[in-house]
């Protein structure tokens, strides 16, 4: 008996594309539209929790990076004469936007985050061909661009709220991030170091001595850092228990990052670099281990290679803010992992049966 082989299917785009699709047909619950859903229901908390914190710029910015991703994902493929609605409807270029405005400080302006978008969707994403094909996380090489080429204003962080800090109205933010419509605030006057700025700054100090001259530093981390980072957790389980995603990236970059956090704390000495739970809670780490790690794009894909992924970012991450230019690693940590995962994959995929090596049988290169 011979098995005829799999048959192409073909199915209308529009009246004027015909795509050629191969098998198998079948779809699983989780197509490419229901995983973007999925990623922006999950967000959600940790918008909220944000524009709690850090004022309505918080909102303003996502709102601004949507419409510039749309729009500049619409332009290259017209230019590509793809067909822009049927992209355009998988979700990607949203989520996109999304994680570069909430990694962007709230009252950036208006130019800034044209910029970085710009940059993420058309050389980060389309560039290599679109969705599925592009080697970095696109979002993370656009926050990079903007942190590398003007970091004073990526940095000018508002102090969050409750902490004696600037509360402003939705007029104050929109004209500040558009001051072409009306006088802004001056951000001089208003920002500040962020937690994790403040603890690398002054690593010679023990966390005690340095809660004494910051009211930013709370008990476990940075006051209002710590909820934003607790909403971005909550959004991550609610996407394993949606099995969006498995746990081994998530949890090797967090494991790797308190594993580095306790052997080089110093709490009890005369300096501190942050406790475990310090680097755990600030900045970006939960947004990184359960939005931005797990792109299946660009991260690793087999399950040893995703553990090994994940704890990598973890030590990159955790080097990079102790001892490293920027107080923040994980957008650093996220795009050198993403050149480094055909390399875990290929050392990491799984065995044939009957073979002790992965990559036994395959033909060998000069």
């Amino acid at each position: 008996m011979s098995l005829a082989h799999p048959q192409p299917a073909y199915y209308l785009v529009n009246k004027m594309t015909l795509v050629r699709q191969t098998s198998p047909h079948a779809r699983g619950p989780n197509s490419t539209q229901q995983v973007m859903k999925l990623l922006l229901m999950a967000a959600i908390p940790g918008i909220l929790a944000q524009t709690w914190f850090f004022g309505w710029g918080a909102l303003i910015n996502l709102v601004w990076c949507s419409l510039i991703a749309l729009g500049a994902e619409a332009l290259i493929l017209k230019m590509r004469n793809r067909p822009p609605g049927f992209f355009l409807s998988d979700g990607s270029a949203i989520v996109t936007a999304v994680l570069m405005a909430l990694a962007l400080p709230p009252f950036a302006p208006w130019w800034l985050t044209l910029t970085g978008v710009s940059f993420a969707i058309i050389i980060g994403k389309q560039l290599y061909g679109g969705l599925g094909n592009n080697p970095f996380n696109p979002a993370m090489l656009g926050y990079v661009l903007l942190l590398i080429s003007f970091p004073q204003e990526m940095t000018q962080w508002l102090a969050p709220n409750g902490l004696e800090g600037y509360v402003g109205s939705f007029a104050d933010a929109f004209n500040t991030i558009f001051p072409i419509f009306g006088q802004g605030v001056q951000l001089d006057a208003i920002s500040m170091a962020t937690p994790l700025d403040i603890v690398r700054e002054n690593s010679t100090l023990t966390m005690a001595e340095l809660r004494e001259t910051n009211d930013a530093l709370g008990t476990i981390a940075g006051k209002g850092w710590l909820w934003v980072n607790m909403a971005y957790l909550l959004g991550g389980l609610f996407l394993l228990y949606k099995k969006v995603f498995t746990w081994h990236a998530p949890v090797g970059m967090l494991a790797a990052m308190t594993v580095m956090a306790t052997l080089f704390w110093g709490g009890i000495g005369s300096g501190s670099n942050g406790s475990p739970l310090f680097h755990l809670f600030s900045g970006a780490t939960m947004l990184g281990a359960f939005f931005i790690i797990t792109d299946p794009v660009s991260s690793a894909t087999s399950t040893k290679g995703r553990l090994i992924f994940g704890a990598l970012i973890g030590v990159l991450a955790y080097v990079i803010r102790v001892w490293g230019g920027y107080p923040d690693g994980v957008a650093f940590a996220t795009l050198l992992m993403n050149m480094a995962a055909p390399t875990i994959d290929y050392y990491t995929q799984p065995r044939t049966y009957g073979h002790k090596k992965a990559n036994k049988g395959l033909p060998k290169t000069d």
